[in-house]
């Protein structure tokens, strides 16, 4: 969506805890949008298909990423704490994106 211009307004949790990988295979590069956890996990880092090794072009902390690109998507980035109601409940309901 955000590729697209269909998002307007992106509310992000202040605190969001995911990396963008940028990953190489070939010719071909993947965007993977990784927890700490899922990060540690090497078959997140293979091809499914063939099993090679994927190449690590660039990893940076997700909320870094946006902050630095969202207007190139024609989109407002608004962050959101948890720290009220209704910010807790939107990290709770949508995981913080």
């Amino acid at each position: 969506c955000l590729d697209m211009g269909a998002v307007e307004t992106l509310l992000v949790w202040e605190v969001l805890d995911c990396d963008r990988y940028e990953l190489k295979n070939g010719d071909s590069t993947e965007i993977k949008y990784l927890t700490a956890e899922q990060g540690k996990d090497s078959s997140n880092f293979k091809d499914k298909a063939t099993g090679a090794e994927l190449e690590l072009v660039d990893k940076q902390p997700l909320l870094e990423w946006l902050a630095e690109n969202y207007k190139k998507f024609g989109c407002v980035l608004e962050f959101i704490t948890n720290k009220s109601d209704v910010g807790s409940q939107f990290c709770r309901g949508f995981g913080g994106i």
